[in-house]
């Protein structure tokens, strides 16, 4: 599923695909219509518990809508840094590797 869009864009594109209202998912989720709304949007985060909810109303991998919203975050941290963002993904690949190896340690 890894799409390539932002979280907001891939929640409207299965809600849309399941021919779902805002209403509806709203009301699986327990959370207001604007609120979903505005996370279709990319205005608002969802929680981890919303993301486990959109992986089972939409029958998805929680894995890969958390890719998602995770890619979503270090995008738009590293959009604006266009000369040096393929060099910051770089180090952060080896920083979660030693971090991991940390972690292990401890």
């Amino acid at each position: 599923m890894k799409t390539g869009k932002t979280f907001g864009d891939t929640i409207k594109i299965l809600r849309e695909e399941k021919k779902l209202t805002l209403r509806e998912v709203s009301e699986f989720l327990k959370i207001d219509t604007s609120m979903l709304g505005k996370i279709e949007k990319n205005n608002r985060k969802p929680t981890k518990e919303m993301i486990v909810k959109f992986s089972k109303i939409f029958n998805v991998s929680e894995k890969n809508l958390t890719i998602e919203f995770i890619s979503d975050n270090v995008a738009y941290q590293i959009m604006d840094e266009e000369d040096f963002a393929n060099e910051v993904l770089k180090i952060v690949e080896k920083k979660v590797k030693y971090l991991k190896t940390i972690k292990r340690l401890k």
